[in-house]
């Protein structure tokens, strides 16, 4: 979490305006033995230089050779440009000695960040040039600033290029653990992913008089956990509540996850969209007959809807994974709402998970609210996807085994992505913590699963006997600890980038990828294939 309103303001509005092959690290701390220190923000930009960047809030001025902090009813003396320089060597030497670092020394500059002062015209201090400190006025051209602000340094090394900045997210990641200590530890690294996303609650705190806002987040962010949580409170507090989703496979973890609530704080309907229609009445169509599914069950829900008496209706609905849903669904949903105008709406959505052909934005006004951290990938998995997350997110999941990367054919990813989940069943992987998932064409073992229907398909989700086999587009809002990917082909060219972006984001503890290495350059661009195959 941000330490400070200030920092956060600073890092949302830098992240903005900075490229896509530029990181941030928040709160990153080091320490040599004699001294233990915490970097507010680190900036590592190919091309550019590596920043480090103290961020004070408040009211900052220099008074009498001192650095003074006004705000929450204290006035204290700071050190903003010691922290600052402080950090900037720690980095500098936590390199030096990190066996994967040997780039040499890094164009490498310390900078002081007052979003919340703005400085006056005749600013002078010894130790902070103007050019170093970035205030109020500077907030909407930080990413500038910092650019320009490292090209002045003197006699600098050259700047790191785009593999120099991949090295040295991994070296801020930490070491990487043996995959045997992995698998031992599984469950307790599910709780402390489950305890990292706990507090994210602290983010439905502060909505908590909003009747009507879109949560928008990347993968791990906590998004289906904050939409469980809301439901849950908002059935507790005696309102009549909707959970609801597109997939069926996340309606089945979602009907699953509400089963082991108290009776009383469970919501009256938790499903598929669709099924709700159909529970209204309407008759079930075919799973290949879009214009029913897209067009026609919406239709007949909002006629339905009309009729239904209150009590039927909901004071309130939830709605996860919602850029699943298509703009003539809207209606139906608001229909279905006891006060259509003003009822209670909070939608959970990744834009960047868009992989159906269809398009549709909520057609009410929704207050957006950003979530910038991974909370459940470790950093080596979630750095292989970060560059096609709709923003950049800061890693939080802890540190991991590297990811796997195996080129072969798409035509031989299936059979070489079975060779590896059968490696990681024989490497005493439990069977109940191995997902095997592809792009393209479904893996037959699916396709036989899929026969009886889709509800024992999903029930086998949650069976220990064997690995499960899916695909990408059906496992969104969905994870498993360990997940081989079989970049076999992607069925819509179009929606490829953000069938990958699934793909590589459903694993918490351990991805293995398979697949042709210039299809996914091609797909995810430089910094995917950069990351999968380290460098």
């Amino acid at each position: 979490m941000f330490a400070s309103h200030a920092e956060r303001l600073f890092v949302e509005t830098l992240q903005e305006h900075l490229p896509d092959d530029a990181v941030l690290f928040c709160g990153q701390r080091f320490s040599d033995g004699r001294q233990d220190r915490e970097a507010d923000l680190i900036v590592a930009w190919p091309g550019v230089g590596i920043a480090v960047i103290e961020v004070k809030g408040g009211s900052v001025r220099l008074q009498a050779g001192e650095w003074r902090q006004v705000g929450g009813g204290l006035d204290k003396v700071i050190h903003p440009v010691d922290q600052a320089r402080t950090c900037k060597y720690l980095l500098r030497n936590y390199l030096d000695k990190h066996p994967r670092w040997t780039a040499g020394k890094p164009r490498l500059g310390h900078l002081v960040a007052l979003p919340t002062t703005t400085l006056t015209a005749d600013f002078r201090a010894p130790d902070l040039p103007r050019w170093m400190a970035l205030d109020a006025t500077d907030l909407a051209y930080a990413a500038n600033r910092i650019e320009a602000a490292l090209a002045k340094l003197d006699d600098a090394p050259d700047p790191p290029d785009v593999a120099d900045v991949e090295t040295l997210v991994d070296c801020l990641a930490g070491t990487a653990i043996p995959q045997q200590d992995l698998v031992a530890d599984l469950a307790e690294r599910e709780a402390a992913c489950d305890l990292l996303t706990q507090d994210q609650a602290s983010v439905l705190d502060r909505l908590e008089l909003l009747d009507r806002v879109e949560i928008r987040g990347g993968a791990g962010s906590g998004k289906t956990w904050l939409a469980v949580e809301k439901a849950r409170r908002l059935a507790r507090d005696g309102q009549r509540v909707a959970l609801m989703c597109y997939s069926r496979g996340l309606a089945e973890f979602l009907t699953r996850r509400v089963a082991t609530l108290p009776r009383k704080q469970r919501p009256d309907y938790v499903g598929t969209f669709h099924n709700l229609g159909i529970d209204w009445g309407v008759q079930p169509g075919r799973d290949d007959d879009s214009g029913y599914w897209e067009e026609l069950l919406p239709e007949k829900m909002v006629a339905i809807a009309g009729r239904l008496p209150a009590g039927k209706r909901f004071d309130a609905i939830v709605i996860d994974e919602a850029q699943d849903f298509a703009e003539s669904w809207w209606d139906a949903v608001l229909a279905a709402l006891k006060d259509p105008a003003n009822g209670c709406l909070y939608v959970f959505a990744d834009e960047g998970q868009r992989v159906f052909a269809r398009q549709g934005r909520p057609t009410v006004d929704l207050l957006p609210i950003p979530l910038n951290e991974n909370l459940r990938n470790t950093k080596q998995i979630a750095g292989t996807f970060s560059s096609l997350a709709p923003s950049q997110m800061r890693m939080r999941g802890g540190s991991g085994v590297p990811v796997r990367f195996v080129q072969c054919t798409s035509e031989e990813a299936v059979d070489v992505a079975d060779d590896e989940a059968v490696a990681l069943l024989d490497a005493d992987w439990p069977t109940g913590a191995v997902a095997l998932l592809t792009t393209g064409s479904r893996h037959t073992e699916q396709v036989n699963r899929q026969r009886p229907g889709p509800e024992a398909y999903w029930a086998s989700y949650w069976d220990d006997d064997d690995l499960f086999y899916g695909h990408v587009l059906g496992f969104k809002g969905l994870e498993r600890p360990a997940v081989v990917l079989a970049v076999n082909g992607f069925r819509s060219e179009e929606r490829a980038r953000e069938m990958l972006y699934v793909g590589l984001s459903r694993a918490r503890d351990l991805l293995i990828v398979c697949g042709d290495l210039e299809l996914i350059r091609r797909v995810g661009g430089e910094a995917v294939a950069r990351r999968l195959t380290g460098g």
